[in-house]
């Protein structure tokens, strides 16, 4: 067992020597935030398996917390009932970070239906997961989460109207040791917390921008993966927010710097080996059929699962080319310029796919990735030729779609998605992203004033 990780005779002893007192139960909402109580640790333990209720607005909240009419699954006619928050014992471990704490992550659970609730994200990848099992394979998965980093606090950054910030590093760092020993204030902090955490970390490095950071934690089975890519970003918050200091996960926080990504990597495995690897040549690289197919049927639904890797506005603020985002739909070998990056080592080939941001819910954007590559799987969908070159320069490629209302477009009316996913979560989520396009609409922006303020 990882470091960090607790059994529940394990915390048992903990609480009794005074070492935990309180555990937080936590489940992601639409936007990937945690969301759900905490305990009193000897309450807890007396009902550890029960886990606790909560309100099933959670599950159409907009970003301020209001309840958002129009949704099927819950709503003011319904009056708002209760949803089953069930702690996954499995996820149980120490929470470092916090004092005396432990934290478990939960499923989302209907008492009425006892099942999973549908459109919990969560239960939207256990079904990609169990597809996947169906097929005999093991879904392994990891994040490369990007941040910028500042000298101010969360409620400094607020008070200024998040302009005029002091970030850590104040020129590109990409790689660049002596201005990474000048975030190491924070990023040291989160690096120790997650490792004693239960989330191995594997490196941390300078990015492209000013104050601009990758911490790489190790990978794992993909729901493993998405728990840990949820409380990476509790922890680096939590953590910035204790030392008087903030981060930021935007995809695009400032026009005039590169974005932060959240690229994922994906291989399959079969009794303990890399079912990707093979001598079938594809491009500049050797694979499976199960390699080929994954990718085709993963860059076939790109566009339409667009929603899933890039949920904000902001999110499309970053496919600028020439600005190391991916802004075309295509592959290639060890190319950082595409959309679908292959890499292989000996134990395989992998796929990166290098178009989510930082801004991602992991459990949405796994689920979208597995769904497609099963897809291509089952249907035996044939990627593109492997793009070499320039992809920015590539004018006849698909370009991924350019805004949020236009993603949503195309996943509400995929077909491929409704038969993935189910068309109630489908039409759930068009809902949950067009009111976000509606709230964007309505909202006038800095940027505005300062172009048409005088000159208009």
């Amino acid at each position: 067992m990882l470091y960090g990780m607790l059994t529940l005779e394990e915390m048992r002893a903990r609480v009794e020597r005074g070492e935990i007192e309180t555990i937080v139960l936590g489940f992601t909402d639409h936007y990937g935030r945690l969301m759900g109580k905490r305990f009193d640790a000897e309450f807890f333990l007396a009902n550890a398996e029960d886990g606790t209720h909560g309100c099933n607005y959670l599950l159409i909240v907009d970003m301020e917390m209001e309840p958002t009419p129009g949704y099927k699954y819950a709503n003011w006619e319904m009056g708002f009932g209760d949803l089953h928050i069930a702690p996954d014992l499995s996820t149980l471990r120490v929470a470092s970070w916090l004092d005396k704490t432990a934290l478990v992550l939960c499923d989302v659970v209907d008492d009425k239906a006892h099942d999973y609730v549908p459109v919990a994200p969560r239960s939207i990848l256990r079904r990609q997961i169990a597809r996947t099992a169906e097929l005999g394979y093991t879904a392994m998965a990891a994040s490369e989460l990007e941040f910028f980093a500042f000298d101010d606090s969360y409620r400094q950054a607020q008070e200024k109207g998040y302009t005029g910030l002091q970030p850590m590093g104040w020129y590109i760092e990409d790689y660049h040791i002596l201005q990474g020993s000048r975030e190491e204030k924070f990023v040291a902090e989160a690096r120790r917390h997650l490792k004693r955490s239960g989330i191995p970390v594997e490196n941390s490095k300078g990015e492209w921008g000013h104050g601009q950071h990758e911490l790489n934690v190790r990978y794992a089975e993909s729901l493993v993966m998405a728990d840990r890519h949820a409380i990476f970003k509790q922890c680096l918050k939590e953590v910035a927010d204790a030392l008087g200091f903030s981060v930021t996960f935007m995809a695009k926080p400032f026009d005039t710097q590169a974005g932060s990504s959240g690229h994922l990597h994906f291989s399959l495995w079969q009794d303990g080996q890399n079912a990707f690897k093979g001598d079938k040549p594809l491009g500049r690289v050797a694979g499976s059929d199960v390699f080929r197919w994954f990718l085709g049927g993963w860059m076939a639904h790109a566009a339409e699962m667009m929603v899933f890797y890039a949920p904000t506005i902001n999110s499309y603020k970053r496919f600028i080319d020439l600005s190391w985002a991916p802004t075309r739909i295509a592959w290639s070998y060890d190319n950082r310029t595409a959309g679908f990056r292959i890499l292989n080592s000996g134990a395989g080939p992998r796929i990166e796919n290098r178009i989510p941001g930082a801004d991602c819910n992991p459990y949405l954007a796994y689920a979208a990735s597995l769904a497609s590559g099963i897809d291509g799987i089952i249907n035996r969908i044939e990627p593109p030729a492997m793009f070499d070159g320039d992809i920015y320069a590539a004018q006849q490629l698909p370009r991924v779609p350019r805004t949020l209302e236009h993603a949503v477009e195309l996943f509400a009316s995929s077909t491929f998605a409704k038969q993935a996913f189910g068309a109630d979560v489908v039409e759930h989520y068009a809902h949950f992203y067009t009111k976000e396009v509606e709230a964007y609409n309505k909202a006038v922006t800095d940027w505005e004033r300062a172009r048409y303020f005088e000159r208009i």
